[in-house]
């Protein structure tokens, strides 16, 4: 399973602004689009639901920005995903209004897709967003290993699409 780029945006998005918390000054969207490479536009529109799905409070304006609206260790990574994810039919046969596959029920393949989709959000069930932040034996003993990340690397311009070649 592949998870969107929408996905991948919001759990930045959300990693960024919790290494962020304690900060005085809010996490501002240009700040995330440019550490990460990410158009500001499509930052802009995760952003705003996160904000409706209450996981970011913004505010507009000078001195404006975001910031997680709950403790870190109140966002679910899981339930973020399901969220965010539009189709976790991994086959056709997942989805009954849809599938054409001539097996049928003398398939396993199904179920044992299924189980491991199940096994798949199990895991990220039982991951936190501060679990995501949380430093391992490899990083400093002390800080945030995602905003010594976010310290260590400069800001970059937003990701500029591939040249095409000629046809």
């Amino acid at each position: 399973m592949r998870l969107t780029q929408w996905t991948d945006y919001t759990l930045r998005v959300l990693m960024y602004c919790a290494a962020c918390q304690g900060r005085e000054q809010p996490v501002t969207i240009s700040e995330v689009a440019q550490s990460h490479g990410i158009s500001r536009s499509h930052l802009t529109k995760i952003v705003q639901e996160l904000a409706a799905q209450g996981l970011l409070e913004t505010t507009r304006g000078r001195g404006g920005g975001m910031r997680l609206m709950k403790p870190a260790h109140d966002i679910n990574v899981g339930a973020v995903v399901r969220s965010t994810e539009t189709d976790f039919h991994l086959v056709e046969c997942f989805d009954p209004r849809t599938n054409q596959c001539c097996l049928g029920s003398h398939c396993h393949l199904h179920g044992v897709l299924a189980q491991a989709m199940r096994a798949f959000l199990a895991v990220l069930d039982g991951v936190t967003l501060a679990d995501l932040d949380t430093p391992q034996p490899l990083w400093p003993p002390t800080g945030s290993p995602v905003a010594a990340l976010i310290s260590l690397h400069p800001l970059r311009t937003p990701r500029q699409p591939p040249p095409q070649g000629d046809a």
